[in-house]
């Protein structure tokens, strides 16, 4: 497939500025919160493009607003802008020059194609209505979407409904998917310690060992998704740390677990909380040990607006072809902190290709790149989002 295939030819002219951008940010990752320099450089762009600017929403966060005619309707359009500490592993030349910290998820490319639909609206003012390019911080566990929100992002610029796009590794670039309703998981992360009595290794009988206790907790905490879950509902409950001792000869006195929890409903989250509470607390009490449980739910279900699903759909097919758009597209367990705008507004959420094969490298891992080839897609599905929804003739 043509990889600009769809794409609007203005935006294609284009391409070889938005890579430069797009590696740019790449090379310069920034933690959540800290976006500094990405959101000076969102900033610089909104200015030069001619929209109105407004920084400090969620620490880092950035909006652009154009505003067209006398409509009252309005879209908001959403683009994230942190990265992963995660030491990358390409060797290529925008490869990240701060070490420990990647754009292994696409956020790069997820702010550079909003940068583009952005450029490109400024440009042909083909609307009536009022956009709002909202560019947000912390999207990767840290609450940059809450943080947006709760200062005020939505009585300062006002949504009728609202749209994000995430790259797929895996799915051909040209291609886009969607799904009404319940797309991505909600999510939580947790913390355990576990308290015993350390001693000597050779002699456990005079301690209460709580790497045992720990083990004995990972192999329980496996059952609640087989044996407390209802079949027909989805969860995914994973141990991704196990910290004890610093010594071959030591019992420890502590131990620590951690990880994080996926379900497709809030009701489903908090069976699982409950339950793991009632586990935690059962095998500590049984090995004489102490447990402290905290459980943070940190995304909630990414559920898309039937009717504004639909609409993406209609939309973007309109520009691939029915072929190229997944209107029933997988359901993903993975979160997504848009999660919470879509809990405000009316809107969905959408995949764009990041390209297949031996390229569909997976996010979060120290080898991605985002793909250059759907940027002028991606900009475009956006632009088509906006002309259609805000369309002058309606």
């Amino acid at each position: 497939m043509n990889k600009h295939l769809g794409s609007i030819e203005r935006i294609v002219e284009w391409q070889s500025d938005l890579t430069e951008i797009r590696r740019d940010i790449h090379a310069h990752p920034e933690l959540g919160f800290e976006e500094t320099r990405t959101s000076d450089i969102v900033a610089e762009k909104l200015t030069e493009y001619g929209c109105e600017v407004h920084r400090g929403l969620g620490k880092t966060g950035v909006v652009g607003t154009l505003r067209m005619g006398n409509a009252t309707r309005s879209v908001g359009l959403r683009a994230d802008m942190d990265a992963l500490p995660i030491l990358e592993g390409n060797s290529f030349d925008h490869r990240s020059t701060n070490d420990g910290k990647m754009h292994a998820c696409g956020h790069d490319g997820h702010t550079t194609m909003l940068l583009g639909a952005a450029r490109y609206l400024a440009e042909t003012k083909n609307f009536d209505g009022q956009v709002h390019f909202i560019f947000q911080p912390a999207e990767e566990g840290i609450g940059g979407a809450k943080a947006m929100i709760e200062d005020g992002l939505f009585e300062q610029f006002p949504c009728d409904v609202i749209f994000g796009m995430h790259n797929r590794p895996n799915l051909e670039v040209g291609k886009f998917a969607v799904r009404p309703g319940a797309m991505m998981a909600g999510g939580g992360f947790f913390d355990i310690n576990i308290t015993g009595i350390g001693g000597h290794g050779a002699r456990p009988e005079t301690g209460v060992d709580p790497v045992i206790v720990a083990a004995q907790m990972v192999t329980a905490l496996q059952t609640i998704v087989s044996r407390n879950i209802y079949s027909q509902e989805q969860a995914v409950l994973s141990i991704t740390q196990i910290h004890a001792g610093d010594a071959y000869n030591v019992i420890p006195q502590t131990a620590h677990l951690a990880g994080t929890v996926r379900t497709f409903s809030e009701k489903t989250m908090a069976i699982v909380e409950t339950n793991m509470q009632r586990i935690i607390d059962g095998v500590a009490a049984s090995f004489g040990a102490e447990a402290e449980f905290d459980f943070r739910y940190l995304f909630a279900p990414t559920v898309n607006t039937p009717s504004e699903a639909q609409f993406v759909a209609d939309v973007i097919s309109g520009m691939v072809g029915e072929e190229n758009m997944d209107r029933n597209g997988p359901l993903i367990m993975a979160s997504e902190d848009f999660s919470w705008m879509l809990r405000e507004v009316p809107g969905a959420y959408f995949n764009i290709g990041n390209g297949a094969g031996e390229s569909g490298c997976e996010v979060h891992n120290p080898g991605y790149d985002f793909n250059d080839d759907a940027l002028t897609l991606g900009a475009s599905a956006f632009v088509n989002i906006v002309e259609t929804r805000l369309s002058r003739e309606d």
